[in-house]
This record gives structure tokens, sequence and C-alpha cells, in this order.
């Protein structure tokens, strides 16, 4: 008759060092023994973490977007007549002091003109005889982006309304009132998406690693029989959950990667804006690495909570 050895690892030196080898052999071994169970558990923890990763690529690059278009939020400071070099100086330098300043810059009446030209480019006849004292002179402040929501708009505007001097000031509140709304909408359904994909990645990886763990009950027992305390039992599938979840994690980057790339060659064909010069961006590396770490995690937890109850019935 044919017999099969399964070659176990064994405890080569003493002390802690010894075990920690063991451990590491083990789990190693057992991936290597029940390799479809181990490959349907790492494929289950890699397409959960897909899910999740590809989630915070559309989230990345939503705020991406936002901050973007934050960056349109200017207020504008129309004056009369245009002001001399030294009103032009001093009321500048005032705006600048308010808090929450980012730039400010001046645009005289014949730049304004210039700009108007340049909107209507191809049909500068329209402009014929327009002079360029019927268009105002402006300050054009950027703000900083922390101050760009509404509530800071606001204060702001009461601020610069309070320098002597400043003319009528426009920014648009409408716009910057909706434009915050969706932003904060975006985010509490980007966070409830969060938190709703995380506890189906813990519940799925913990209920497939539980297969591994049943697949190994005998083995289990006998050990529990034999003397084996519970740390000693459960250490190297905990060890084995670790490997699984980092190399779903790893394989679930991997292939949110070739994703991305091929999105970015391939969809001009079907969109109305070249992705590669709009920006679109991959996960920066502390996502990256968060997913990984987020994988190993999930693999060790999952693996910690599908042998307590096992343990407990083998142990009593």
């Amino acid at each position: 008759m044919k017999t099969f050895n399964k070659k176990r690892a064994t405890i080569s030196a003493p002390g802690a060092q010894g075990r920690v080898r063991y451990f590491w052999g083990l789990a190693l071994t057992n991936i290597r023994q029940n390799f479809f169970v181990n490959l349907v558990t790492i494929g289950t923890i890699t397409l959960a973490l897909l899910i999740v990763s590809l989630f915070l690529l559309v989230y990345v690059n939503l705020e991406n977007a936002a901050e973007n278009w934050s960056e349109k939020v200017q207020v504008t400071v129309y004056f009369d007549k245009e002001l001399a070099p030294q009103e032009q100086t001093d009321l500048k330098n005032r705006i600048q002091d308010i808090q929450g300043t980012a730039k400010v810059y001046w645009v005289s009446r014949d730049d304004a003109l210039k700009r108007f030209k340049g909107r209507l480019k191809g049909q500068e006849t329209l402009l014929e005889g327009v002079r360029a004292e019927v268009l105002p002179a402006s300050f054009e402040i950027t703000l900083k982006k922390n101050n760009r929501n509404t509530l800071a708009v606001d204060t702001y505007i009461g601020k610069l309304k309070g320098i002597p001097g400043i003319g009528e000031i426009q920014y648009g509140e409408e716009w910057v009132r909706r434009f915050n709304t969706f932003l904060s909408f975006m985010r509490i359904v980007g966070g409830l998406l969060g938190v709703f994909l995380v506890l189906a990645v813990v519940f799925i990886v913990s209920n497939t690693i539980q297969l591994t763990v049943y697949a190994r009950r005998d083995e289990l027992e006998i050990m529990s029989l034999v003397g084996a305390t519970r740390l000693f039992i459960k250490m190297p599938y905990l060890l084995e959950g670790l490997i699984q979840g980092i190399a779903g994690g790893i394989l679930a980057i991997l292939l949110l990667l070739s994703v991305h790339f091929l999105f970015l060659h391939n969809a001009g064909n079907f969109l109305t804006f070249n992705p590669v010069t709009s920006g679109l961006a991959f996960l920066p590396p502390e996502y990256i690495a968060g997913i990984i770490t987020s994988g190993a995690l999930l693999g060790f937890l999952g693996s910690l909570a599908a042998l307590r109850r096992f343990i407990n019935e083998i142990t009593g």
C-alpha cells in the first residue's frame, strides 16, 4: 500500500526562538498541505479588500476633484473707479491680513476688458466700441482651504465689509452653499458605505477561515489531548491567517492597480474627457499600506474568531 508522509514542523531549538520557528514552520506547512482551502480563503480576502480598495480609489479621486472645485470659491470686490497705486497697496495689505486669505490679485479695467475679449474669442466684433471704462476694476481674493465652507466664507465676508473703502462684494453665495452641501453629503455616504464594507469583510473572512479550522478538527483535538496549551494550538493558525491576510491585501492592490491602468488607457473611448490629463490618481502610499495592514489584521482576527469557539469546544 502506498503511504504519504506529511512532514511536519518540529521544535528545533529551545526557548522562544525555537517556538517561533516552529509556529511559522507549521503555519507554512499547513498552507502547503491545504492549498485549495487556503486559496479560497486568500481569494475571499482579496475580493473583499478589492471592493474596499475600489471604494477608496473612487473616494480619493472625488476628494481630489472636490478640492480642485473648492479652489473656485473666490471673493471679488468691485470698484467703480480705478484705484491709485497707493490705495491698491493699502487695501491689498488689509485684505491680506484677514485670516483665511490665500491670494489677492488686482484686476484693472484694462485687464477686465482683455479677459472679456478672451472669453469671446472669435467673436471680438461684438465688443467693437466697448471701452475699458464701462467695466469695473476689482480685487480677486482666493481663500485658504479651511475657509471655503459656507460658515467660514460668511465670516470672512463680514470682516471684509468692515474695511473702509471696500466696494461691492460678490462671491457666489448660492454656489458655495450648494457645493458644501454636496461635499457633506458625499462624506456621509462614503462613511456609511465604508462601515458597511468593513463589517461585511469581517463577516466573510471569519466564516471562510472557519472552514480551514474545521478541516483540521481531528488534528486540533489530538493536540489538545496530548496536553498542548490553547496558545500553542492557536498560534500556527493565527499566523496562517496573518499570512493569508497579507497575501490577500497585496493581491487586492495589484488587481486594483491593473484596473486603474486599464481604465486610464481605455476610458477615453467611452468618456468625454481624457482621464490621463484630468488628474485621476491611484491610492497614496499610506492607503496602500493601510489596506495591506488591514488584510493582515482581518486574517488574524478572522482566525481568532473562528478558533475561539472551536478551541473552547475541544478543550472544554
